[in-house]
């Protein structure tokens, strides 16, 4: 993204999810990268989980049925 990064575009729906009152949406990070300081900065940006490419349509379900179900 031109404007900004994923990390700030998280902590911006969080900002907005917070200052409105609106409920918590599921934020799963989608990157080439797999360290674990990567994990932590994602987390520390407001990122529910991580998710590292490539990945297999299993892994996309899982995550996603993970998080959607707790929104339900």
């Amino acid at each position: 993204m031109p404007e900004m990064d994923g990390f700030e575009a998280a902590r911006c729906i969080r900002e907005h999810e917070m200052q409105n009152g609106l409920p918590r949406l599921p934020l799963i990070a989608l990157t080439a990268n797999c360290v674990s300081e990567d994990r932590e900065q994602c987390r520390a940006a407001g990122m529910d989980d991580f998710l590292a490419k490539p990945f297999s349509k299993e892994q996309l379900r899982k995550i996603l049925s993970a998080h959607l179900t707790q929104t339900a």
